[in-house]
């Protein structure tokens, strides 16, 4: 090959590798977002043992990272002009993106069962919350803070406690026909009205479900690992493609 083309190669690949560098960052930091869950959603997931967005987030902190010193290699390897360095480049890019594969598929898969509808949300909260158990405290204390900070009762309205068998209704039965924090606050946060919210009354209440709410912040996790992971793995796909042409006409 021409040692003009081989030259356009060779910082084409350059300058592939310094944007896949910078993605790889962007995902490292992506990913640590998402596995810090600002929201505080993660009990539950995990209660159920469903955790696989935030698995998978680990993952992508350890893929990100890795792309983005291996592309950093990727660019002396370029460079240097030499098969040794560059197949010890391309060996790693490719165990790399198939981890960042396994990674985007595994949150992307399990937000659809998650969320693809609140039935299994709402059965975890009907299950967990108010019960003493560490998994019930730590369920409780997420709806608790879900239904004040949002404004929501429930996953679908507050019928869901009264419609369907829960911890809560074995606890206290008609005494609290659902949680105190299912009641509109003063600027205080002391209940509105106490009375009106026990029997249901509708401006001392919230009535709204809070899995609209849920949904969003879990799929805003699973676009942030899995479609954005994918969009790393497309450019990552194309600086491989040009490195394996790249090493194949080196001399």
């Amino acid at each position: 090959m021409a040692a003009g083309t081989l030259s356009c190669l060779m910082f084409t690949l350059v300058g592939l590798n310094a944007l896949a560098a910078a993605a790889g960052l962007a995902l490292f930091a992506v990913a640590i977002w998402v596995a810090v869950d600002g929201y505080k959603l993660y009990p539950i997931s995990g209660v159920s043992g469903k955790d696989d967005i935030f698995a998978a987030a680990w993952i992508a902190i350890f893929t990100g990272f890795a792309f983005f010193l291996t592309c950093l290699y990727g660019i002396f390897a370029a460079l240097k002009r030499s098969h040794g360095p560059l197949l010890l480049y391309l060996i790693l890019m490719f165990i790399i993106f198939l981890f960042e594969c396994a990674s985007a598929i595994t949150a992307a898969t399990n937000r659809d069962y998650l969320v693809g509808n609140s039935n299994f949300v709402k059965k975890q909260m009907l299950m967990h919350y108010g019960d003493s158990s560490t998994q019930g405290q730590q369920i409780t204390q997420t709806w608790n803070s879900v239904m004040q900070q949002v404004e929501c009762c429930g996953a679908d309205s507050p019928q869901d406690w009264i419609i369907y068998n829960s911890t809560l209704k074995q606890l206290y039965g008609q005494q609290y026909l659902w949680p105190q924090s299912c009641c509109k606050r003063q600027s205080t946060f002391d209940v509105l009205d106490p009375a009106g919210c026990k029997v249901g009354k509708i401006s001392s209440m919230y009535t709204k479900g809070c899995f609209p709410y849920i949904e969003s912040v879990l799929s805003r996790y699973t676009w942030a690992v899995s479609w954005y992971g994918f969009s790393v793995l497309m450019l990552v796909f194309l600086t491989l493609l040009i490195a394996m042409i790249y090493y194949m006409q080196l001399e």
